[in-house]
């Protein structure tokens, strides 16, 4: 059974593979061959050839502007000239100055949003300032609290308390009460 699958395998590769070839390498012989068959049967019916003087004729003729010559025409279309010039700077010129107001609304919104941040930053920077001050102010009241504390500790053993003595008299007083 496996071999009938490999052999089937082999045999659509191939298959694959010519037809591969084929695509590839065809088309250009197919043209090949056709302009050699071109080739061949152009030489069989040969023509005999021209007899004409083809270089001494213009290759492109073109007719004169006959109202090039006349001095109406040549005025009218100065002046048409000169009206389509004047309407289309006029066209630029509006278009410019829409472009300018364009440009002038774009930077005004830029600094308003400009201004916003700013306003946003002065305001985070006052908080800042503020956070910063209140903890310096909690620092400086700790550290007071701690220098308050080892005060009366020292006073507090100066009179003779200790630290294993205070806990043990506390749990018996509290024994005590409970009793």
């Amino acid at each position: 059974m496996a071999v009938n699958h490999a052999a089937a395998l082999k045999v659509g590769l191939g298959l694959l593979g010519l037809c591969l070839f084929g695509y590839l390498v065809g088309p250009p012989l197919y043209w090949h061959f056709m302009e050699c068959l071109a080739a061949v049967s152009h030489t069989s019916n040969t023509c005999p050839p021209c007899l004409c003087d083809c270089s001494s004729q213009p290759i492109l003729t073109i007719p004169e502007d006959c109202a090039k010559h006349d001095p109406e025409v040549n005025e009218d279309t100065e002046k048409n000239f000169a009206e389509l010039l004047t309407e289309e700077m006029k066209l630029r010129e509006a278009e410019a100055l829409e472009s300018q107001k364009h440009a002038d609304m774009a930077l005004l919104e830029a600094k308003k949003i400009a201004s916003q941040y700013q306003k946003e930053a002065d305001k985070c920077n006052s908080g800042m300032e503020t956070c910063e001050e209140v903890r310096e102010k909690a620092e400086a009241a700790l550290a007071a609290q701690k220098r308050l504390a080892a005060m009366w500790e020292l006073r507090a053993r100066q009179k003779g308390w200790r630290e294993g003595v205070a806990k043990s008299h506390t749990q018996s007083q509290g024994n005590v009460q409970a009793v």
